[in-house]
C-alpha cells in the first residue's frame, strides 16, 4: 500500500493506493491518527487508487471515522473505487461518510 499526504489549504489529503486489507496492516488507521495527533481536523480520503477491501480495512475506516468524530475532527471520503463503494454498501456503513466524487467540491465543502 502507497500513503501519499499532500495538504490543499486546511485539508489534509491521504491518496490510498493498494489494499485495504489485513495484509497491510493498519497503515490507513495509523496515518490518519497521526494526522490527529498534528492538529489536523479535516481530512478528505482519496480512496479512488483502492484495489481490495476486506472487513480489517472496514474496521480501520470505522475506527478512522470515530477517531476523528471523537476529536472534534471530520473524515470525507473521495472517489471510491468500486470494490470501496460495494463493500460499504453491502455492510450499510456507507451511511457514516460524506463522499464526493469531485477534489474540489470535497474540499469546499469542508468550509
Amino acid at each position: 500500500m502507497k500513503i501519499e499526504v499532500r495538504q490543499q489549504g486546511e485539508v489534509h489529503i491521504l491518496d490510498i493506493d493498494g489494499k485495504l486489507t489485513i495484509d497491510e496492516g493498519s497503515a490507513v488507521y495509523d496515518a490518519i491518527l497521526g494526522a490527529l495527533s498534528a492538529g489536523q481536523n479535516k481530512i478528505l480520503l482519496d480512496l479512488e487508487g483502492v484495489t481490495a477491501l476486506d472487513s480489517s480495512g472496514v474496521g480501520d475506516l470505522m475506527a478512522a471515522y470515530a477517531s476523528a468524530k471523537n476529536r472534534g475532527a471530520t473524515l470525507k471520503l473521495l472517489k471510491l473505487a468500486p470494490k470501496v463503494g460495494e463493500v460499504l454498501k453491502i455492510t450499510q456503513l456507507i451511511g457514516f461518510f460524506e463522499i464526493f466524487e469531485d477534489e474540489g467540491a470535497a474540499v469546499r465543502s469542508f468550509g
